[in-house]
């Protein structure tokens, strides 16, 4: 049964990036429909998989994490506007079987992403 998870990693505090903001869009020509909107846990994980089963299907979605607010609420001084406010993140899903990982690695200044397990 495929699934879509992701989790969240603080780069400047090396840490699972709790409380993290983030929603799931699929992607249909120039529509965005808003699937799930929801906050990482105390592990940077959101607690159930964003999709799976019947609602795992194959197309274009965009991830979109709220870095800015994230780094605010843990203290950090950013400049207004921050340079990484909205990280959006656009992937595909080929095979609605399989499992897709999404994960986020994140500073107020850089970030990187990768399909993981």
């Amino acid at each position: 049964m495929g699934r879509l998870t992701t989790h969240v990693l603080d780069t400047v505090a090396g840490r699972p990036g709790s409380g993290m903001k983030l929603a799931l869009y699929r992607l249909d020509g120039s529509e965005r429909t808003l699937l799930v909107a929801t906050t990482t846990n105390d592990d940077g994980r959101v607690d159930q998989p964003l999709l799976d089963g019947d609602a795992m299907s194959r197309g274009s979605y965009e991830l979109v994490f709220q870095v800015g607010h994230y780094f605010r609420l843990g203290g950090s001084e950013l400049a207004n506007p921050p340079f990484l406010d909205e990280v959006p993140i656009r992937f595909g899903i080929a095979d609605p079987t399989a499992h897709y990982h999404v994960p986020l690695l994140v500073s107020p200044f850089a970030y990187s992403t990768y399909r993981g397990s």
